[in-house]
Order: structure tokens, then C-alpha cells, then sequence
């Protein structure tokens, strides 16, 4: 991944996974205003299997067009209202320290599916120019934790020993080029999870397995929506 934030790297996934055709009709989709996303591993499974977890590896591109490379940043970044720009998944948000491009954010994540689970979490973000048309970022938790009664008045933290594992870490590592009268925007996102225990597979396991495609998509659509309701001259 580091070698695609070269100068001659290989900048976005279609254009390094596809031949000349594939390349064609999937930027056709994205100028219609389709996310393309791809499970990267495990995606035979419900992921990559590790001793007590799983690794759920995505990546996803989407298109949006008349808007520029700082207007796209400046959204991204703003994180006190990221809550506004990505509900229902991101219920707080919150910037806790700025220094450069350098960035320490709060983000509550609400994930649905079967089961709703509520995390507080804690993610330091790198964003890297690369010139006037290109930058990469990178976004590490450095902290989750899992949320117990939420939106309540006995909303708390679950200790780390009693959570159910359904987020652990989450890494994203994000693209954007702006190019073609708009701006490519790339995301893979990488987390780890527990394993699937045996006789909750029914419960458990569409949680696990569906929830990160479904979130890369979601993100991603999102940011094309709000790029295009905050900057209403790209319509």
C-alpha cells in the first residue's frame, strides 16, 4: 500500500486489478454514481482466520464529480460533524487534537445488522500530499470500546473482558485523486473481529461477515452524498 502513495505508483485499485475493459466499464459505474467495492481476503469465508479472530479485509472506490481536491478535504476533515455526514453509522463525533495533518478524532459507531452495536472510538489519521492532485490517508484505532445501553441515561463502556468482539481494530487507508472533472475517492478498509463460537454461527456470523462490506460501501456513499449537498454546484 505504501508503494501506491509513490509519485509512479499505482494509485487507485481499478486501475492496478483490471485490464483495459474491466477498467472502462467500471468507470462507466463510478460516472453513474456507483460505489465498487471488493472483499480482498478471506472472502471465501467470513474472513482471514487467526487464532481467536478474523481479519476482514475491503477495499472501495466511488466517483464525485465537480467538486476539487481541497473541497473533498476539507469535508473529510471535519470531524466535528462527521456525525451529520455519515448517520446512522457514525452517532458522535468529535475532533480531539490537530497538529499539521495530523489528526486525533472521537468517532461513536453504530453497526446493525441482526444485532446493533455501539463502540467509542479513538483513531489517529496521517493525511500525505502527494502533489496538487493527489493525497493518501491513513487511519489507525488506537482505542474501542464497546458501548452498553446506548443513548441512554445508563450508557457506559463495556470492560474490555466482557465485550463481544464484533470490532477490535480498524484500520482504513484512504486514496484521493482528483481527476476526470471530480474527485476518485478510495478507501480499504482492514479490521479484526472474534472468531464465529460454535452454536451462535445463526447470530453471529451475518453480523461478522456482512457488516464490513456493507460499512466501506455505506462510508463511501456517504462521502459522495455529502460532497455533493455541501458543494451543490458539482450537480
Amino acid at each position: 500500500m505504501n508503494a501506491d502513495c509513490k509519485p509512479n505508483g499505482t494509485f487507485l485499485w481499478i486501475d492496478r486489478a483490471w485490464d483495459e475493459i474491466a477498467r472502462l466499464r467500471a468507470n462507466k459505474q463510478l460516472k453513474s454514481g456507483q460505489v465498487l467495492a471488493q472483499c480482498v481476503g478471506g472472502c471465501d469465508s467470513s474472513g482471514v482466520p487467526i487464532p481467536g479472530g478474523l481479519i476482514h479485509d475491503w477495499v472501495g472506490v466511488v466517483f464525485v464529480p465537480g467538486v476539487s481536491l481541497p473541497q473533498t478535504l476539507l469535508l473529510l476533515q471535519d470531524y466535528d460533524h462527521a456525525r451529520d455526514y455519515y448517520r446512522p453509522d457514525v452517532t458522535r463525533s468529535k475532533l480531539l487534537s490537530r497538529s499539521g495533518n495530523n489528526f486525533q478524532v472521537f468517532l461513536q459507531l453504530k453497526q446493525t445488522d441482526v444485532l446493533t452495536v455501539v463502540f467509542n472510538t479513538e483513531n489517529r489519521i496521517l493525511y500525505i500530499p502527494l502533489s496538487v492532485s493527489r493525497v493518501c490517508s491513513t487511519s489507525h484505532s488506537v482505542r474501542i470500546a464497546e458501548v452498553a445501553n446506548a443513548g441512554s441515561p445508563q450508557e457506559h463502556e463495556k470492560p474490555p473482558d466482557s465485550n463481544s468482539g464484533f470490532l477490535w481494530r480498524l484500520d482504513s487507508y484512504w486514496r484521493f485523486e482528483e481527476a476526470d472533472g471530480g474527485v476518485y475517492i478510495q478507501c480499504r478498509a482492514i479490521s479484526l473481529t472474534r472468531d464465529i463460537p460454535p452454536g451462535l454461527n445463526w447470530v453471529v456470523a451475518p453480523f461478522i461477515k456482512d457488516i464490513p462490506g456493507k460499512s466501506l460501501r455505506f462510508t463511501l456513499g456517504a462521502t459522495r452524498a455529502a460532497l455533493l449537498r455541501k458543494f451543490p454546484a458539482a450537480r
